[in-house]
């Protein structure tokens, strides 16, 4: 038997969270119902209730409904608050084996805030109208794991439609909890994290196994925004000792709103961490505008790429690229470990090499230029005579990263105690 958490609100939601819960139950399984209702009193209690919930956010249920109606967002947090440390709980006494969320917007915003607190691995399902919602679905996961399913339907009312998505959703989580690794994960070998996308596969393949010959478990993100982004998230949690940022794309992404954007924070992570890092600039080369007409006609004139009719990838020009090297380099100079920064003078990526239409070496040039400019130590930038998408590039991006992390393992050890004489 395993405890699934079904987080609801039950003043609005009752007859179908009853359906959930007994789906779960059928299933041979713990249904633990936590009720975070606000407007009204529930029709029967959750087995943690609204009351529990409020009280534990820090406020009496009473004042809880009185604010859903003069300040919403006070309200709803309380119950995140609450929600969150209660069930917090749960998962410390090892009662939680997964969660799933039922309900609207308001639902789909306090299930999904308690669940990206929840440890990586745990199986996380939100049923909801709302799992598709292009405004709202970055604010919904984030850089978490959690399974969003797209109900379509409203979760008012049962009806033979909303009844086959609830039973997906419920077989979904049940499923997980049944096959589920857990959450404890156990690592021989330093981890290091590899950024990766189509434009650098041949390097990124080949430095992989390169990285397990060397006694590292590389893990690989995708750097197409969200990927790069939990990237720095789990570099700051600690789940990385060294980073092989071979697509550094998405800091040129956010300055000038590509669609892989990852956020404002690319390359923190090991900035301020001081994890070695090897960096190269596969992604600088091009621009991420597919269905973006606005963006590919203010482009017109510059080379673009058509994958599909979503992935149109736009040449960037000397002045984005200067921009992007001085917001490169003001991060870099603030590193508090070893880092190299790779540049493949034949070319950044597949796009970019000669013959094709998307090469350009005077302005990869020019961006070489002005970061060596700005950085502290231009030392650091090292030329190498290759082109990015090839293994002999990863062989030397491989070498480098490990001799950094062997110098920084040297410089961490403990001095030996002067032997008497």
């Amino acid at each position: 038997m395993k405890g699934i958490v079904i987080v609801c609100n039950l003043d609005t939601r009752g007859e179908d969270i009853v359906f959930v819960k007994d789906l779960i139950r059928g299933r041979g399984h713990e249904p633990i119902l936590v009720d975070f209702s606000m407007e009204e009193p529930p029709p029967f209690p959750g087995d943690i209730t609204t009351e529990e919930v409020a009280a534990r956010g820090g406020l009496p249920i009473e004042q809880v409904r009185e604010k859903y109606r003069s300040d919403r967002d006070a309200a709803t947090n309380n119950q995140i608050r609450g929600a969150a440390a209660l069930i917090a709980d749960l998962v410390a006494r090892k009662r939680v084996d997964g969660i799933i969320g039922i309900g609207g917007g308001t639902a789909t915003l306090v299930a999904t805030s308690i669940m990206r607190h929840l440890p990586f691995g745990m199986p996380k399902v939100m049923a909801s109208p709302m799992a598709a919602h292009p405004a709202y679905i970055d604010k919904y996961v984030g850089t978490s794991d959690i399974t969003m399913h797209h109900t379509v339907l409203d979760i008012v009312k049962m009806n033979p439609l909303l009844k086959a998505q609830i039973v997906n959703a419920v077989g979904a989580v049940c499923g997980m909890v049944e096959m589920t690794q857990g959450t404890e994960f156990a690592f021989d070998r330093p981890c290091v994290a590899v950024s990766s996308f189509g434009f650098a596969e041949m390097a990124v393949q080949a430095a992989l196994g390169m990285l397990e010959q060397a006694g590292f478990t590389p893990i690989v993100c995708h750097a197409q925004g969200k990927g790069d982004r939990a990237m720095e998230d789990m570099i700051r949690a600690g789940a990385f000792q060294g980073v092989l940022d071979l697509c550094i794309g998405g800091v040129i992404e956010h300055l000038f709103k590509g669609n892989r954007d990852p956020g404002p924070d690319r390359l923190l992570g090991a900035v301020e961490t001081g994890i070695p890092a090897v960096l190269a600039p596969c992604g600088l080369d091009i621009l991420s505008y597919g269905g973006r007409e606005d963006m590919l006609a203010k482009t017109k004139d510059r080379p673009q790429y058509v994958q599909d009719a979503l992935r149109v990838q736009v040449r960037t020009s000397v002045d984005e690229l200067l921009e992007a090297a001085d917001v490169i380099a003001e991060r870099l100079n603030r590193a508090t470990g070893p880092w190299t920064f790779l540049n493949p003078l034949a070319g950044w990526s597949s796009l970019d090499r000669e013959g094709r239409p998307m090469y350009d070496p005077k302005a990869d040039a020019a961006f070489i230029a002005r970061l060596r400019q700005k950085l502290d130590d231009p030392a650091r930038v090292r030329d190498v005579e290759l082109h990015l998408y090839t293994p002999e590039f990863a062989r030397e991006a491989v070498d480098e990263f490990c001799r950094l992390y062997e110098s920084l393992k040297t410089a961490r050890a403990p001095a030996h105690a002067a032997q008497p004489h």
